[in-house]
């Protein structure tokens, strides 16, 4: 029995990967579904990079600001919702792309990754509340090097998410496959370094003037702890630090800038394991659109 298509934009943060996937949307009426761990939060816009409503163009968008951010959407959660909209846009005969940066995301629904069936073990975390963020990154380079190299060192909740899996399980559990109910084309952005750091860069600036601090601050006075915003990525954790006058102005942005750099850094090695991925320039769609033909026309694909 022939597979459906489905096709995935991957890429570092900044690279291109929400506009290449627009794009190839319209040319193939196709609708988008965000494999992203934190623009699944209401009001976390400039502080994730959302694609504004301009820019999506028409083309429907699907697990963008589905939970509220004071409480936490974990990955099994985004593996219903997307199989969901996946099994929906199929149903309608449109063609389902696959953009985002949390690229375990990704590959959950490609049948590369299951999420562990560990329940949370409240006194286990007790237990590791004594340690530093940078301590419990260690342990997890001890315990299991190649998911530290993954991993966002900063990310504490994520950190003991880890450690708690293998306490639980005695050993670092080996991933098992499962085929997918779907045909896929992973598409690459491929980029330089040099073109990724300037991106970075005037990416990061535009979204500070067009208000991200501002947006920070809205989210605080709503509710939304320091504390959560610690947890909710970089950009949050660093105006965090500025609002609560631990990191002058231009030290917030030299040191966030420096800390996306490295976080794309992590992005590129986890993609660049993957041999599925077929890598090109984001500025030669007419490349990407002849693979996409071949893709959808070719049932052995």
């Amino acid at each position: 029995m022939t597979k459906p298509k489905a096709i995935a934009v991957v890429g570092p943060t900044s690279s291109g990967k929400t506009s290449l996937s627009i794009e190839i949307a319209k040319k193939f009426d196709g609708e988008v579904i965000s494999a992203d761990s934190r623009q699944v939060y209401k009001g976390l816009d400039l502080g994730t990079g959302k694609v504004t409503s301009d820019e999506m163009d028409g083309v429907p968008h699907h697990l963008l600001d589905i939970a509220d951010p004071t409480t936490s959407y974990n990955a099994a959660e985004f593996e219903l919702d997307a199989s969901a909209a996946l099994l929906d846009i199929q149903c309608r005969g449109r063609l389902p792309i696959i953009a985002g940066g949390t690229f375990f995301y990704l590959d959950m629904l490609r049948g590369r990754q299951q999420v562990a069936s560990v329940p949370p073990d409240q006194d286990f975390r007790l237990s590791l509340m004594g340690f530093s963020t940078p301590e419990l990154f260690e342990k997890l380079k001890e315990a299991d090097p190649k998911r530290a190299e993954t991993i966002d060192p900063n990310n504490r909740p994520r950190l003991v998410r880890a450690l708690e899996i293998i306490d639980s399980l005695g050993h670092v559990p080996l991933l098992t496959s499962r085929e997918s109910a779907y045909d896929w084309l992973i598409i690459g952005v491929n980029i330089t370094k040099l073109r990724l750091h300037q991106n970075i860069h005037k990416r990061l600036l535009e979204r500070f003037k067009a208000g991200m601090v501002d947006e920070v601050c809205e989210l605080h006075k709503n509710g939304l702890s320091y504390e959560r915003m610690h947890d909710l990525g970089l950009e949050y954790r660093y105006i965090a630090m500025y609002l609560q006058q631990e990191l002058t102005y231009d030290e917030m942005l030299k040191k966030l800038e420096i800390k996306i750099r490295q976080y794309a850094k992590r992005q590129m090695t986890w993609l660049k394991r993957d041999e599925e991925i077929e890598w090109f320039e984001p500025t030669n769609t007419e490349a990407i659109f002849k693979r996409i033909e071949e893709f959808l026309h070719n049932e052995n694909s």
